[in-house]
C-alpha cells in the first residue's frame, strides 16, 4: 500500500501534533491529578467541572472558544503576536493546542485515579523519616503512580490522533499545515472519486490507534510488574 505525499504529510503532522500535545499537557496533568487526588479545598468541584467540559461539550464549541482567544483579535492571540511574534490560529501549533485541550481531561482522570490508589501511609512513612514533600512525591508517589500516568499519556496521544471538530474550527483544513489524518479523511470523503485514499487513511488511523493502545497496555503491565517486584 503506497501512500501519496499528501497522505504521508497528514500522518507525520498527526504524529507531530499528538507528541507535542502529550509533551505540553503531561507536567500540568500530573500536577493537577495529584492535587485533585490528595487535597480537599473550596472550589474543587468547580475545577473538576471545568476540567471535564471538553468531554461533554461539542468539539466545535471548544474550537470556537479557542479561536476567540487565540485568533488575531483575541486577547491571547494579539498578545502573543505583538510581544513574541507567535501566531497560533490556523497553524499546526493551534492544532496541538486544540488536541491538548480535548485530551487533557482523559490524562488527568487517569493520573488522578492512579494517584488516589497510592497508599498515603507510604508517603507518611517517608515524611516521618525526614523526606520533604517534593522528595516524597518524586521517590514514592510518582513511581507508584507510573502505570496510570503512562496510561493517561497514551490516552491523550490517541485522543489527539482522532481530534477533528475543535481542530477544524480553530485552525482550519490547510494542506501541509493543519490537515491531520482526520481532516485529510474528511477532505477525501467530500471529494468525488477519492474512495481509495480515504480507505487507506482509515486503515492507517486504525493501525496507529491500535499500536498506541497495545503499547499502553504492555507498558502499563511492565510498570506494574516492576513496582510489584515480579
Amino acid at each position: 500500500m503506497m501512500l501519496t505525499e499528501e497522505e504521508i504529510s497528514a500522518l507525520l503532522l498527526s504524529l507531530k501534533v499528538s507528541l507535542w500535545c502529550v509533551a505540553v499537557t503531561l507536567p500540568p496533568g500530573v500536577l493537577l491529578g495529584w492535587v485533585l487526588a490528595r487535597f480537599q479545598f473550596a472550589g474543587k468541584a468547580v475545577i473538576e467541572a471545568v476540567l471535564h467540559m471538553p468531554l461533554v461539550l461539542p468539539p466545535v464549541v471548544i474550537g470556537y472558544v479557542l479561536l476567540l482567544a487565540f485568533g488575531a483579535n483575541g486577547w491571547l492571540g494579539y498578545w502573543l503576536a505583538e510581544l513574541f511574534d507567535i501566531r497560533v490560529a490556523f497553524t499546526w501549533k493551534g492544532a496541538a493546542i486544540a488536541s491538548a485541550v480535548m485530551g487533557f481531561p482523559l490524562m488527568v482522570r487517569a493520573v488522578r485515579l492512579s494517584m488516589s490508589l497510592v497508599d498515603p501511609r507510604l508517603e507518611l512513612a517517608a515524611s516521618t523519616l525526614g523526606a520533604g514533600r517534593l522528595r516524597v512525591f518524586l521517590t514514592i508517589t510518582l513511581p507508584l503512580a507510573a502505570p496510570g500516568i503512562l496510561t493517561g499519556a497514551i490516552l491523550s496521544f490517541a485522543r489527539s490522533l482522532g481530534e477533528f471538530g475543535a481542530t477544524i474550527t480553530f485552525v482550519g483544513n490547510i494542506e501541509g499545515e493543519t490537515r491531520t489524518l482526520p481532516l485529510a479523511l474528511y477532505t477525501y470523503t467530500q471529494t468525488p472519486g477519492m474512495d481509495e485514499p480515504a480507505v487507506r487513511l482509515v486503515l492507517i488511523s486504525l493501525a496507529v490507534a491500535l499500536v498506541a493502545l497495545v503499547a499502553s497496555e504492555i507498558l502499563g503491565r511492565r510498570a506494574e510488574s516492576r513496582l510489584l517486584g515480579e
